[in-house]
């Protein structure tokens, strides 16, 4: 199994005001640069999905990438560029996905993914009996699957997919060295969600 990496960063960030929240520091930080620093160690290559400008990602070193269907079709538009990219590259068999917006993600999450499902099925996280479909090894072989389901019109919705292409459930607790426990999918939506973020952070230091 060669696992390429995808960072979904195409949502609207409506609740932030319409600015891209994975651009946000945290930690004096991007928020994505974390979110580098985790996958990094976990698949290889690795791509940035955002239908934004993508002269503000460059800098981070690693391809930038745009829906490849029209019309803002949610996640599952981002992984099936994500799934497209990878096999262009012939780099990988497999692609884990995660959202940009969620800087505590497990350090193992690849390898539990893998160990937790099928090679040939999708494998989801969960944490607290609730399933994070963003946060995926998704088998590449799929792409054209997932294209036709899009095209089809009929619903964006990841878990309908997950479902009916078949799926494998791998639950996740909170493991972060130094910080309370948390839910290890907690996501950055609002201003109050980054500044309990960044207490956080302040607890782990």
């Amino acid at each position: 199994m060669r696992i390429a990496g995808l960072i979904l960063a195409g949502g609207r960030s409506t609740r932030m005001g319409g600015t891209d929240k994975t651009l946000l520091v945290l930690g004096g930080r991007p928020m994505i640069a974390r979110v580098l620093d985790r996958l990094q160690r976990q698949a290889s290559p690795m791509a940035i999905n955002t239908n934004g400008d993508p002269s503000a990602f460059a800098h981070f070193g690693v391809d930038v990438i745009a829906d490849t269907i029209a019309g803002h079709q949610g996640p599952l538009a981002g992984i099936l560029a994500g799934m497209e990219w990878a096999a262009n590259r012939s780099t990988g068999t497999h692609l884990l996905s995660v959202a940009g917006d969620t800087p505590f993600f497990p350090g193992d999450l690849a390898a539990r993914l893998a160990h937790g499902g099928s090679a040939d099925r999708i494998a989801a996280a969960a944490s607290n009996g609730r399933v994070h479909p963003t946060f995926a090894l998704w088998p590449v072989s799929l792409r054209r699957t997932l294209a036709e389901f899009l095209e089809s019109g009929n619903t964006r919705r990841v878990m309908t997919f997950m479902e009916q292409a078949g799926m494998d459930v791998v639950e996740f607790q909170s493991e972060e060295p130094g910080i309370a426990p948390l839910d290890p999918f907690f996501n950055i939506n609002t201003p109050e969600d980054l500044a309990e973020a960044e207490r956080l952070l302040a607890g782990a230091r």
